[in-house]
């Protein structure tokens, strides 16, 4: 029993680190290196992420600097960026690549508002999807017998009191996002 309660609080920890990085690629009108982690390069026929390809800074709130390790892949990395749903098009000064973040709009805030709210509410969906899944796996022990009828209800009640916890955990992340986007 205890080996599944560990194992169903792992599986709903995934899906908390998951959300976390979703938001962390979501644009928040400041620079943000995160949101070129999706951003892959065509280097020698292998698909490589951005950020093993150049080093990213931010030299200001609203600008990001990628400088590649090989000066062969600028144009490359330029256009992979284009071609993403970044958003931005990079300017190129022939050594590095700056992309300047403007600031959102009131209406763009909201949108991304909506959006962080429906990516909380599918992470929601899972924790509970998996809360589902260890007590069905509960259930099973108990019919074969290396459960008895006390220990399946208090591993019922420690499986909602995890599920509680990780569902406001996640309205806490949310609450904390959403505050940043609209933060002018």
């Amino acid at each position: 029993m205890k080996e599944v309660l560990k194992k169903n609080d792992e599986r709903m920890q995934r899906r908390i680190d998951h959300l976390v990085e979703e938001f962390k690629s979501i644009r928040a009108g400041r620079a943000n290196a995160a949101v070129l982690n999706k951003v892959t390069v065509d280097y020698y026929g292998v698909p490589t992420p951005v950020n093993q390809l150049s080093s990213i800074s931010v030299p200001e709130a609203r600008t990001l600097v990628i400088q590649p390790y090989d000066g062969s892949t600028l144009r490359a990395i330029e256009k992979a960026i284009q071609m993403s749903d970044v958003g931005i098009n990079p300017q190129n000064d022939g050594k590095v690549l700056r992309l300047i973040f403007p600031p959102l709009t009131e209406d763009k805030r909201k949108e991304i508002a909506k959006d962080i709210a429906h990516i909380a509410e599918d992470t929601k969906v899972q924790v509970r999807n998996v809360r589902r899944d260890t007590l069905e796996t509960l259930k099973k022990m108990k019919k074969s017998g290396e459960l008895t009828e006390d220990d399946l209800d208090e591993a019922e009640k420690k499986v909602q009191k995890s599920t509680d916890k990780f569902i406001k955990e996640i309205d806490s992340l949310t609450d904390k996002k959403k505050k940043e986007i609209m933060e002018i």
